[in-house]
């Protein structure tokens, strides 16, 4: 498998402003956010895309969104709202092959976004 950037943010070979990590989780900010709070939350093992989530994984994804629930009650974004995004495959906008939770608010999120 070819190194993605998030390896190298989790082996911490490329710095990052993280937000929250544990053992198996690591959240940080994005480096070209589309809100005010635009947090990445990944597992560091890696499962490139939500197309090659096993049932297994299932426990995965709910720690993710417990992780952005979390993270988004304590940058206050809670009460107004949030949006939590994953994008899978080139045509869904994924752009890193390393399954991961966008954790947007800040501001109103208009529908379609764009």
């Amino acid at each position: 498998m070819t190194v993605t950037i998030f390896d190298k943010i989790i082996s911490k070979e490329i710095p990052s402003d993280i937000i929250y990590e544990d053992d198996q989780y690591l959240a940080f900010s994005d480096i070209n956010p589309q809100a005010p709070v635009h947090i990445l939350i990944i597992p560091k093992k890696r499962i490139p895309t939500i197309n090659d989530l096993e049932s297994s994984d299932g426990k995965t994804i709910g720690e993710m969104i417990l992780i952005a629930k979390n993270i988004a009650k304590n940058k206050q974004i809670d009460k107004d709202g949030y949006r939590l995004v994953f994008n899978c495959n080139a045509h869904g906008g994924q752009s890193v092959f390393h399954i991961h939770l966008h954790l947007l608010g800040g501001r109103q999120l208009n529908w379609p976004p764009g």
